[in-house]
């Protein structure tokens, strides 16, 4: 579906990505790992279309991405990690999910009830504002803000992060069903490995602005850069936790 080639971000001086080349085939889970400064960010405004690479080119279906956004309109959304600053906190919930369609025919009660079942949430929270809602339940709405235009691909940028554990693995197990019944296409960007490995297809980890290597989630124990290994020994075992959430219900 999206291919980055030869794409190369500099600031002024400063070479922010350098040679990245990526396939994310339609309908799978990229996960993008890297720390803080890695070029994670900087990625996905690329792949976004918010910024232009100095060099290089993005393709969607084959179609240059700047011809494909002016096509498909509203078919790329992103999640952020700071859920409570993406919502309006003066916009009841039922205000926050309307807000995407602003300029465009509004949902009908039985479209937001709808939608906010597919992202298990109870019509009881549509009048209630956003200090009112937990962390989890917040996400919830932020992702059925980004699936309201029926996007065809989805960013997620660090937004489990700020979430406790046992959230984390809702949200993971939430997100996997959205995608095989809207067929999406995922791109993760997180500084945790293993978080990706529960959720994606291939990871690819980025340092310093380059691409180290791309794995298959399901080889984890067959990474080959230290850089890769140093990421896994330093994370919390998310499929495990998964495992011993779905044995307490």
């Amino acid at each position: 579906m999206l291919q980055l080639k030869n794409i190369n971000k500099s600031y002024k001086k400063d070479l922010i990505l350098n040679d990245i080349n990526l396939k994310i085939n339609k309908n799978s889970t990229m996960g993008l790992v890297g720390e803080s400064g890695s070029g994670k960010t900087t990625l996905a405004k690329l792949i976004l279309g918010l910024e232009n690479p100095s060099n290089g080119e993005i393709y969607i279906n084959n179609i240059p991405l700047s011809k494909w956004q002016k096509i498909n309109k509203g078919k790329m959304s992103i999640v952020f990690q700071d859920y409570r600053s993406s919502i309006n906190p003066h916009f009841c919930i039922e205000e926050a999910l309307q807000e995407p369609l602003w300029g465009k025919t509004k949902l009908s009660k039985d479209e937001i009830k709808k939608i906010l079942k597919q992202v298990e949430l109870s019509e009881n929270i549509l009048f209630k504002y956003p200090h009112e809602l937990s962390g989890g339940q917040l996400q919830r709405v932020c992702i059925a803000r980004a699936l309201i235009l029926k996007p065809k691909f989805l960013v997620f940028d660090e937004a489990l992060s700020a979430l406790d554990v046992s959230t984390q693995v809702q949200i993971i197990h939430l997100l996997q069903k959205i995608k095989e019944q809207y067929e999406l296409t995922y791109l993760i960007i997180t500084h945790d490995l293993e978080l990706a490995s529960s959720l994606c297809d291939e990871i690819t980890i980025l340092k310093d602005g380059n691409i180290i290597e791309i794995i298959n989630s399901k080889y984890l124990n067959k990474v080959n850069h230290s850089y890769t290994k140093a990421l896994l020994d330093a994370v919390i075992p998310l499929k495990v936790f998964s495992k011993e959430i779905k044995n307490d219900k």
